[in-house]
């Protein structure tokens, strides 16, 4: 519903806004009257919001979402602004675009667009804001967008863009905003982009972009927001030369496998956000005292040591310090809350969890608005006390709370009810009542974490640039979302007035759909996600004068969808009859509306028909308890995988959306990435990034011609171990796997490991009405003999050591190359066994060819551990990803060469990596040393066996 009305909205405005500027006696230019028919007939418009795009003149007939101007002393009229936001269009970018040559505004955001972007819309001089973001655009970003000089705004994000940033970007002199977040962009960012001397925001977060973070950043004049998390720019270290990016607000490298030290970023004067948590960080924090604004300083799960410096006192706008799973040590400052006024909903959270911090001060006595969390270090263990208890249970950090409801002071009689009339909370007469509109906004980078003590401060920003006053705007809720992002949706009421007028309406959003305002540094950039008009679409003539009353939209609504719903039925059953090889699809009733899931496409079943070849044979390309595997080409030449549940499958639509959008919001490099989903009345299918290098289980299999190294092997292991702890500590809520096992570790073309298969999953346990976390979740116990928990097969008690354990079993594969369970015999027996009787030699898989003893050695320590019986006695995941990081550093340097070329270069990576690891610098075909019988350790060198 949030979608039709959304389009709903957009379809009565458009009717009402074009042609503020029209003289009657002027037509619109000819050939831009041709360029939009040929636009149009590249879109699928099934809700019909383009009905009057067949007219001859666009200006004189109101043309939906056409805004024309006079420009100069011209003889015809020209299409300034295409404002196609949120109409339910499918289809693809028609090249005619770049004929409307007096174009300002192309918006076409939060539609289902397909194909690329055409390279002519770089021939448009004119153009100024650029706004194509959550599509389903795919191809690469074209060369031709850099001869834009008047381009302000760039948002492709929310695409399936690939390729890389191109380099004429530098040439977009008047850019101030470049969202390219959220897409498949691989390569470097280009250094030229720091002589863009407009430049305020750049997001690339969500990419593959790889290369060294260019230090030329540091000469950036206007650069403000910097992020792009869930990268890899692994090698690479944050240049220190970006402590002389003076204009810097935030900077967030979150989850880059960046190593080296921290910068000293002491010397920029504004900076208040910092996150690079989740790297590979090492050394000691640097003890200069950072921006008194900063309000987020987010260091965790690095590899940093010494001890927490006191700068991180007299920080008046801190609300977080998180420097969990680090290696710091000595005592806990006492005096960081020293100069922050924690009244009202101000709060400040340090997370110094997981390091190995041996003390406290004596007199330690954190306010009631300060939230300390110590467990997991040493002084958990060596103090008593009531407070060291306290401090010391687990927690998570979650200081980015949501609002979900308005709470009335007033007794108010009920408004009338031929309109949406509401009281006014924040009206200066006490249940006044009103028609408000709807506005939905995401801040899509804040420089917050906590919204509640800016909540007023963002009001007052908001009403002055709407030109309101304060009591008019009422943020009604807010949500967190993924990124992080603030969506809120809020109401804008009339002043002293029942009714806004109409001009006050077009004015209203004129201005927030132009991008005509700019909200404070600290909210960062914003994006427009709705305008409701609600009540107010009767009022418009334009609406009553052809016929779209309430009554008669939903008339034509039912019909469209009638008529929709049996057109689907026909063709789907054409197609599939005409493509099928080897059997008969007549399948097809009617078709259910899923809900709108920003991000995920919702395929039919004809293209998932299309793509597969009728679901042949021939296309597939696996099975499991969930359904049958396909490869699928899209009609836009993107290769997916295609997961077809089988009857026995099926979930209810309420539940199957509940799932998609659990999976919509998990985002890490190393979790197979959604791409869609299809849900018709009896087929289910997700729709994901195809991996072209299989499975885990393939490369282990002892058919396969071409064997992992060594290496290759770790730098798997540590990748999927990565995708689980992201699973654990970082998804929305946390998730436990329930099935991990190799066969759901998948490979891209780079060998990349992604952990795939959510459909066992769990939620974690949330903490009870009184705030205390359950150990576990009890379930019925599922998964794959072989991996399962021996404590959760027992006990039905879920926790995360369970995929902890199955992980280990996975290790054990990739030393052994033996199966979890074959011929009787299991595993974690077998391995045990072998290194009780000193026999560890006889395991090994010796198509890895000559290792590392040590790295051999900690390798299968760490997946014996993993493999304990009792849950304790497992290492958390967060020690396994830091026990494997050491382990790859550990690797010869030829080993981590090629390792980093497997990263850029994907031709043969398995061939070659495996002839390094069989070649002439490793002849031996047996163990040389001995074997410590005791540990079941090898020394000396390990050789193929």
């Amino acid at each position: 519903m949030a979608k039709f009305g959304g389009v709903f909205c957009a379809v009565i405005l458009a009717v009402l806004l074009p042609c503020l500027d029209v003289a009657w006696g002027q037509s619109t230019d000819p050939s831009e009257v041709n360029a939009l028919r040929a636009i149009k007939g590249r879109l699928v418009d099934p809700m019909n919001n383009l009905k009057n795009w067949n007219r001859g003149d666009p200006c004189r007939s109101n043309w939906t979402g056409v805004f024309c101007h006079k420009v100069d002393d011209d003889t015809y009229l020209h299409v300034t602004e295409l404002q196609l936001f949120k109409r339910n269009l499918s289809g693809t970018l028609a090249p005619e675009v770049s004929l409307l040559s007096r174009l300002k505004t192309l918006d076409f955001m939060w539609n289902d667009l397909t194909g690329s972007i055409p390279k002519e819309i770089g021939n448009i001089t004119t153009l100024k804001l650029i706004l194509l973001n959550g599509n389903q655009l795919s191809g690469i970003l074209p060369d031709e967008i850099g001869n834009l000089q008047n381009l302000n705004r760039l948002q492709v994000d929310q695409n399936q863009l690939f390729g890389p940033i191109p380099k004429s970007f530098a040439n977009l002199r008047s850019v101030k905003h470049l969202h390219m977040n959220n897409n498949s962009l691989s390569g470097s960012i280009p250094s030229e982009l720091s002589r863009l001397p407009l430049l305020l925001h750049l997001l690339v977060d969500n990419n593959n972009l790889s290369g060294p973070l260019p230090p030329e950043f540091a000469e950036a004049p206007a650069l403000k927001i910097f992020q792009a998390d869930n990268n890899n720019f692994s090698g690479s270290s944050i240049p220190t030369t970006y402590s002389n990016i003076s204009t810097l607000l935030k900077l967030s490298l979150r989850n880059c496998s960046l190593q080296g030290a921290i910068p000293d970023l002491s010397s920029i004067p504004q900076l208040g956000y910092l996150d690079i948590s989740w790297n590979q960080l090492t050394g000691s924090i640097p003890t200069n005292k950072l921006a008194s604004n900063i309000t987020t300083i987010d260091l965790s799960h690095n590899m940093l040591d010494g001890t927490i410096p006191q700068n991180f006192s007299g920080l008046p706008n801190l609300q977080i310090l998180s420097l969990e799973d680090n290696n710091l040590n000595g005592s806990v400052p006492s005096t960081i809350w020293s100069d922050i006024i924690l009244t009202g909903n101000r709060s400040l959270i340090l997370d110094f969890q997981n390091n190995s911090i041996k003390t406290i001060p004596s007199t330690f006595d954190p306010p009631p608005n300060v939230t300390v969390m110590l467990y997991g270090n040493p002084v958990c263990r060596n103090t008593n006390g009531a407070l060291i208890t306290n401090l010391c249970q687990p927690m998570s950090v979650n200081q980015r709370t949501s609002k979900n409801e308005q709470v009335s002071t007033f007794s108010c009689q009920p408004c009338p009810t031929d309109k949406n009339y509401e009281n006014n909370p924040s009206s200066p007469i006490p249940c006044f009542c009103a028609v408000p509109l709807g506005v939905g906004l995401r801040l899509k980078s804040p420089g917050i974490t906590d919204f509640r003590p800016y909540e007023e401060a963002f009001d007052i920003n908001l009403s002055s640039l709407l030109q309101l006053f304060l009591y008019q705007l009422n943020i009604e809720n807010y949500i967190w979302e993924v990124g992080p992002r603030l969506n809120m949706h809020m109401k804008l009421f009339p002043s002293n007035a029942s009714l806004f007028n109409i001009s006050e309406i077009v004015r209203l959003r004129h201005v927030l759909a132009g991008w005509e305002i700019t909200l404070s540094d600290v909210f960062g950039p914003y994006e427009l996600l709705n305008f409701t008009l609600g009540s107010y679409s009767d009022e418009f003539p334009n609406a009553a004068s052809t016929g779209l009353s309430k009554a008669a939209l939903g008339s034509i609504l039912a019909g469209s969808i009638a008529s929709a719903i049996a057109l689907t039925a026909v063709a789907t059953t054409l197609i599939v009859r005409r493509r099928s090889r080897h059997r008969t699809v007549s399948k097809r009733s009617m078709s259910r509306f899923s809900v709108k899931i920003d991000g995920v496409r919702c395929f039919t079943f004809e293209e998932m028909a299309i793509a597969t070849n009728s679901f042949d044979l021939s296309a597939q390309v696996g099975q499991g308890g969930y359904g049958k595997v396909y490869k699928g080409i899209l009609a836009d030449g993107a290769v997916v995988a295609i997961k077809r549940a089988h009857e026995d499958s099926l979930q209810g639509s309420k539940e199957f959306c509940t799932e998609i959008e659990l999976l919509s919001r998990l985002h890490h490099r190393n979790l197979v990435s959604l791409v869609g989903y299809c849900d018709e009345a009896d087929e289910q299918m997700l729709v994901y990034e195809f991996m072209s290098n299989g499975t885990l289980r393939d490369h282990l299999s002892a058919k396969c011609k071409r064997p992992l190294s060594f290496g290759l092997r770790l730098k798997i292991a540590l990748g999927a171990a990565k995708g689980i702890l992201y699973l654990h500590t970082e998804a929305d809520p946390p998730i436990f796997h329930r099935d991990v096992k190799a066969s759901n570790i998948l490979l891209d073309s780079k060998f990349v490991a992604k952990v795939a298969d959510f459909g066992l999953s769990r939620l974690a346990p949330v903490p009870d009405v009184e705030g205390t976390l359950p150990a576990h979740v009890s379930t019925v116990v599922k998964g794959t003999p072989g991996y399962l928990d021996p404590e959760y097969f027992l006990t039905h008690k879920l926790t995360d050591k369970s995929d902890v354990y199955s992980l280990g079993v996975v290790f054990l594969e990739m030393l052994s190359g033996m199966k979890p369970i074959e011929h009787g015999k299991n595993i974690v027996r077998e391995v045990n066994s072998a290194r009780q009787s000193g026999n560890i030699s006889g395991i090994i898989d010796g198509r890895m060819g000559l290792c590392p003893p040590e790295c051999v050695n900690r390798f299968l320590s760490l997946a014996t551990k993993c493999c304990q019986d009792e849950t304790d006695d497992r290492p958390s995941m967060w020690e396994i990803v830091r026990e494997l990081e050491l382990i790859l550093r550990m690797m010869p340097e030829e080993d981590l060469a090629l390792l980093e070329t497997s990263e850029t270069d994907s031709t043969d990576v398995s061939k070659s990596l495996s002839a390094s690891a069989s070649g002439t610098l490793f002849i031996s075909s047996q163990v040389s040393g001995s074997l410590d019988a005791s540990s079941g350790m090898i020394s000396g060198r390990v050789a193929p066996r």
